[in-house]
């Protein structure tokens, strides 16, 4: 399993900032190649802004599903109706409205 930067609260990947049941996401950022649980916990550990992941590197593993730690590609999590494709949990589909912090449009 990648190992998880940021202000975790648990092994499932919930921070301090997102810590529902369903905030079981941490994604790799493409500016550092290192996983976060979100854009605040990515700002407060690093020291150079987010870069989205270009369009044409979707097919590349950058999310991780904190419940069953299978990474998925970013177009599997774009598609994947907030249910992980590998063991059914529910991320929270409220993350969509962050997604042009991480995902080109």
């Amino acid at each position: 399993m990648p190992n998880i930067h940021g202000s975790l609260v648990d092994n499932k990947t919930r921070c301090i900032h997102w810590h529902s049941k369903k905030d079981i996401i941490a994604i790799k950022f493409y500016c550092c190649g290192k996983y976060y649980p979100c854009y605040s916990c990515h700002e407060e550990h690093e020291d150079h802004p987010i870069t989205v992941w270009p369009r044409d590197k979707f097919n590349e593993l950058a999310i991780l599903c904190g419940e069953c730690k299978q990474q998925l590609t970013i177009n599997q999590y774009l598609s994947s109706g907030s249910v992980c494709p590998f063991c059914n949990a529910n991320f929270n589909p409220g993350c969509s409205f962050h997604y042009h912090l991480y995902f080109e449009k």
